[in-house]
């Protein structure tokens, strides 16, 4: 059972079995927060008790899991949660007129819907408390559409404009909404993402099979290395940290050299040239 720490500030991060998630319960741990490392599957949580995090389950696609872990986590900090960091998601990659609808379905409730209802059920908690931060992991790919990864993007894009609302909303709370927007990390995501390609596109029936053949599955398959300005998870770290213990977060940090520039570039090209761009990624 690992130490309790009393007065240390109380932070919630889902998606904490690999890459961003577990680098920043590491990190956060070593800082002197009290997390709760969530993970989706109970080996997993197994997994990073043995380490010494304390690991409820937490799958954004099983809303019992959402309420039993949120239990959890109150009940062992006798009600009080600082900071949650919304992390963990998946992509679906195919062309768009491949995509099942229920592939769309899968993809929302795991990577927005479930976020969205951990949250509602943290902000009571936060405004009872007077205090509380509210991190969503979201992606260059949230402002930025880029072909094959239309399921992805999206989940993104929604995820985007539904936080930027609720971060106005509650402009007369002492709750701060932030999102954090990595390129590409150095994950298991493009690997974790073959299943769900395996799982729902039918691609040698597609009539861009000859694409798929060429592009996709080189990308998906093929052991080229990292992506050209790929960084580590802990990049991604660096910019929670700031997002949770600095006086004034930002509203917004971008994480890796392409979500600068693919966010300077959608400001100043117009949708043609942007359109032939992206169609090369």
């Amino acid at each position: 059972m690992p130490a309790e720490r009393p007065g240390a500030r109380v932070l919630l991060i889902t998606g904490c079995s690999s890459g961003i998630g577990l680098d920043a319960a590491r990190t956060m741990a070593a800082r002197g927060w009290r997390v709760f490392a969530a993970c989706r599957k109970a080996e997993d949580c197994d997994r990073l008790r043995a380490e010494g995090l304390e690991s409820p389950r937490i799958d954004h696609a099983d809303p019992e899991s959402i309420d039993t872990g949120l239990a959890e986590v109150l009940a062992a900090t006798g009600g009080r949660l600082d900071a949650l960091f919304n992390n963990g998601a998946f992509a679906t990659p195919g062309a768009v007129e491949d995509l099942p609808t229920d592939a769309l379905r899968a993809i929302f409730e795991a990577n927005l819907f479930g976020w969205h209802d951990l949250t509602r059920r943290v902000i009571p908690v936060m405004r009872a408390q007077g205090q509380g931060r509210i991190v969503h992991c979201s992606s260059v790919l949230g402002f930025t559409p880029m072909p094959w990864r239309g399921a992805y993007v999206a989940t993104k894009f929604a995820l985007e404009g539904l936080t930027h609302v609720l971060r106005m909303e509650m402009r007369d709370t002492p709750l701060k909404i932030i999102l954090i927007e990595p390129g590409p990390i150095s994950t298991r995501f493009r690997i974790n993402a073959r299943a769900q390609f395996e799982r729902w596109i039918d691609w040698q029936a597609s009539p861009r099979a000859g694409q798929y053949r060429d592009r996709l599955l080189q990308r998906l398959y093929a052991d080229t290395g990292p992506d050209r300005f790929e960084l580590p998870p802990a990049a991604v770290t660096r910019k929670l940290i700031h997002a949770l213990e600095s006086p004034r977060p930002r509203r917004r940090y971008f994480v890796t050299v392409p979500t600068w520039a693919m966010a300077a570039l959608m400001r100043l090209l117009p949708l043609s040239v942007l359109d032939r761009l992206l169609a090369r990624v």
